[in-house]
């Protein structure tokens, strides 16, 4: 695995309902796991020879090593 491969990022809910969605690598890309999260819980997770992209879902706080993003929900 690549060090990009073993970075991890957080992601905690500000909502309930929160949907953590992981992404296949490959020539065709696919949804292979999903998470929901209730407002306060936190995921832990990290992408790996499977997980090439996570797509998140309602009001969240994103952190990685690249910084802290939130989603926006209206």
């Amino acid at each position: 695995m690549t060090a990009s491969e073993n970075d991890f990022f957080v992601i905690k809910a500000e909502e309930d309902g929160v949907n953590v969605i992981g992404l296949t690598r490959g020539t065709d890309t696919r949804f292979h796991h999903s998470e929901k999260l209730d407002r306060g819980e936190v995921m832990i997770a990290q992408f790996t020879e499977h997980t090439s992209a996570v797509k998140v879902r309602g009001k969240a706080v994103i952190q990685t090593r690249h910084g802290e993003m939130s989603t926006k929900v209206e």
